[in-house]
């Protein structure tokens, strides 16, 4: 009685099938019919996978599902995601993972345009040793050299190259095989999109010379965040900051110095406060944070780390910029709180104003009796 390994039950059931198998066989039938279930197998072992990938809300979750199916099927020693998080611009951030855990293989990576023009000639999973040869001794990066990759696959799509997964050799066997290179290039199509809609949403909601989210995003968190206090109690605290003689920037050095002062803050803004805190562009050289679950004297120490930072700021311009220094206004509020988003932002500002009028480069809490300092202040404007 001859065995079917690959063969279905309801092909191998039919008596007709049994008798007429060795002439099947001999021709080649069993064996077309084999290639064929494991085809359909690839398939729905693919859309299972890109599934998983498209289920995922947030790039964080993409990545830890393209791990999970990579890993369980090829096993490399290690994978890399590197991506553009914003379009025209170079920034690139890096996650490393081992073991389908997030590790940090202490890549420093500032730049993956070089690569661009390889994969828009290649469209395709390459081996680092072709890329390497393509590109010339020198061109490419010290970083990516010392992990030693196997394979980098392109994340391309219509608007351009977002970026690049590199996986490290196989922990089992030497050479990933043809096969397995057609199911990751599969299986990235799906990603890229994902990865694709997943940036352009995102870029409704930022601001394009910041990287931070825009106004309109923030009021709806803040709103949002109102009505969770009133239901779960806690507090919250908006920080609203504004760099000191900003305009001097723009008219002494010019408006790409005073923008670079901006990505500059940005980025230390970011490096400042905590993932699920709200870090907004406000315009000009304002910006806004919303802190969950944070009162005013923690907000405070938010707000002096953040303007010590930018004290200590170096921003990259030739001839060297005046050192940059923030006046920062904040203000709190609890479940009990009846202020609108528009008030608390208006509270804040205020007390912005006053670390404006007191000297600058300081941090004010708005608070009973503000109001009344304010008033004070602008009476002695008027009349001084």
């Amino acid at each position: 009685m001859p065995t079917f390994p690959e063969m279905k039950k309801e092909e191998i059931s039919n008596p007709e099938f049994i008798k007429n198998y060795p002439l099947l066989q001999e021709i080649g039938v069993i064996e077309h019919i084999n290639s064929l279930n494991r085809e359909i197998q690839n398939y729905k072992n693919l859309v299972s996978s890109a599934l998983d990938v498209l289920d995922s809300t947030t790039i964080n979750d993409m990545m830890e599902a393209s791990v999970r199916q990579i890993s369980d099927r090829l096993l490399p020693s290690f994978i890399v995601f590197l991506w553009k998080s914003l379009q025209n611009r170079e920034d690139i951030t890096v996650k490393s993972f081992k073991n389908y855990k997030p590790v940090d293989l202490k890549l420093k990576i500032d730049n993956i345009s070089v690569y661009e023009p390889i994969f828009r000639k290649h469209p395709q999973p390459l081996e680092y040793s072709v890329i390497s040869s393509e590109l010339g001794r020198g061109n490419t990066n010290e970083s990516l050299d010392s992990i030693k990759p196997s394979i980098i696959i392109p994340i391309l799509g219509p608007s351009g190259f977002y970026g690049m997964v590199l996986l490290g050799p196989k922990i089992l066997e030497d050479k990933y095989s043809g096969a397995e290179l057609l199911h990751i290039r599969e299986l990235m199509s799906f990603v890229s999109k994902a990865i694709q809609n997943h940036l352009h949403y995102e870029m409704t909601l930022r601001d394009e010379k910041t990287g931070l989210y825009n106004n309109g995003f923030f009021l709806n968190r803040l709103s949002e965040e109102i009505s969770r206090l009133k239901r779960a109690g806690s507090a919250a605290s908006v920080i609203m900051v504004d760099v000191d003689r900003f305009k001097n920037f723009n008219d002494t050095h010019g408006h790409l110095a005073g923008d670079r002062v901006l990505e500059s803050l940005a980025i230390t803004i970011k490096q400042g406060v905590r993932t699920e805190d709200i870090a907004s562009r406000f315009g000009g050289g304002m910006f806004t944070i919303l802190l969950p679950n944070m009162d005013k004297e923690e907000a405070w120490n938010v707000a002096e780390r953040l303007r010590t930072m930018a004290e200590e700021m170096k921003v990259q311009w030739e001839p060297q910029l005046p050192k940059v220094t923030i006046s920062l206004g904040i203000c709190s509020i609890n479940k009990d709180s009846k202020l609108s988003a528009n008030e608390i932002i208006g509270n804040a500002d205020a007390a912005l104003s006053i670390s404006k009028n007191m000297g600058r480069n300081r941090t004010t809490v708005w608070g009973q009796g503000l109001f009344e300092k304010i008033q004070r202040m602008e009476t002695i404007k008027i009349t001084g």
